[in-house]
């Protein structure tokens, strides 16, 4: 994911996030970690928006508290 965003940045337009099995929230024990994704869309001087999604698991707020968190870098 990251080498991709390096080599294609110039043609990203949206940022799209979710859980990874199963759309459950962004949180550490997902197959996509993405704070070093967000570093990676920074170095590139990526301007545009991060959408995120998941279908919540348990409380939504602590859900999306906890992928803005991750995403925050």
């Amino acid at each position: 994911v990251i080498r991709r965003i390096h080599q294609c940045g110039e043609h990203i337009g949206h940022i799209h996030t979710a859980g990874n099995p199963g759309r459950g929230e962004l949180d550490k024990n997902q197959e996509i970690y993405y704070p070093p994704i967000m570093k990676a869309l920074l170095e590139i001087k990526y301007k545009g928006f991060v959408g995120q999604e998941f279908i919540p698991t348990r409380d939504p707020f602590e859900g999306l508290a906890e992928a803005v968190t991750l995403c925050d870098v």
